[in-house]
């Protein structure tokens, strides 16, 4: 089988797949590597020459167009992201093609990120930060996180990773997804529609959900109204998903005492953005689950699983449900 692998040069290193790294990974799966043949390219160069004759692709942006007609033995095209928002709406898709994510990578990452931000929260590091800017000494104490309240919006690899690592500290989490279906990995779930629920009374909101029609604006100004006062909110899914000036405005009054915001509508954020001031706010740029070590190692390991369920004819992991969009 023909597998094209394309890299984006705009991307971090970490997101890129040299010759030598994807041979690494394929040394850990001998009899599967020994069946492909693996072109790469960067940035989509030479796309339609080599998707002449792929059967796989292992990209993340690349001409769409025509797809069908360009790429006639394309079965398989697996994104080396969890988000693919950027590939909506599907209708260049061609019917026999499975789109897989990467779904799995960012769960260890994301887990520690979600942990270390409800820790500083609990902690109000937020503010003592600001009150250390402004040369203030002001004692803010606080009690320990065991005992607390964390609502996960979207159980994923990334929400329930996150859900496991918060119960080992002690800590209750409720867990929200489309569909209230029994889940060990949490204490209680809720579904979508018992949103308000899930949060009354909360300490922490988590936010890990991916961006789809049903969860853009998800979190607005009533749904913060609904978490404890002086609660935290922390975001590793998608910025559109949260109301960020009802956030900002929570937060400038008091009513909501920290956030760690990790993603954006616009990204880079722009500096002129008010984001970058708001009172108890900490801002990270897009870092909380991608681990710069293992990231696509991680990945790979995740397709040539997939490679095996294809060759044995069973159901691939990850794949894309095309009106859902995750």
């Amino acid at each position: 089988m023909h597998l094209h692998i394309d890299s984006l040069r705009a991307k971090p290193p970490h997101m890129h797949i040299s010759p030598e790294m994807y041979q690494d990974v394929a040394r850990r799966h001998p009899d599967l590597a020994s069946q492909l043949t693996v072109t790469f390219s960067w940035d989509s160069e030479d796309f339609a020459t080599h998707m002449q004759t792929a059967e796989i692709l292992f990209a993340q942006r690349f001409p769409r167009e025509n797809l069908a007609t360009v790429a006639p033995n394309l079965k398989w095209i697996n994104a080396p992201s969890a988000g693919i928002e950027y590939l909506m709406p599907m209708d260049w898709l061609p019917a026999d093609v499975i789109l897989t994510n990467n779904s799995g990578t960012h769960a260890p990452k994301a887990a520690e990120s979600v942990v270390m931000s409800i820790l500083m929260l609990n902690a109000r590091l937020p503010a003592i930060i600001a009150n250390q800017r402004a040369s203030r000494w002001e004692q803010i104490f606080s009690s320990t996180a065991a005992g607390k309240t964390v609502t996960i919006l979207g159980l994923g690899n990334m929400g329930r990773a996150s859900a496991r690592a918060l119960r080992s500290l002690g800590i209750t989490v409720r867990g929200v997804r489309r569909t209230a279906a029994p889940d060990d990995d949490v204490d209680a779930i809720f579904a979508t529609g018992d949103l308000h629920a899930a949060l009354a009374d909360a300490d922490f909101l988590v936010i890990a959900a991916p961006l789809t029609a049903e969860t853009r604006g998800l979190i607005g100004a009533a749904e913060l109204d609904q978490l404890k006062p002086g609660a935290g909110v922390v975001n590793i899914g998608r910025g559109p998903i949260v109301d960020y000036d009802a956030l900002s405005a929570r937060l400038e009054d008091g009513r909501l005492s920290g956030a760690v915001l990790d993603v954006f509508a616009e990204e880079p954020l722009p500096s002129e953005s008010p984001l970058w001031k708001v009172k108890n706010a900490i801002l990270t740029p897009h870092i909380s689950s991608d681990d710069s070590a293992r990231y696509m190692p991680r990945a790979l390991d995740i397709f040539f699983e997939n490679l095996q369920r294809m060759i044995d004819g069973v159901p691939l992991r990850n794949v894309i449900d095309r009106k859902l969009g995750y």
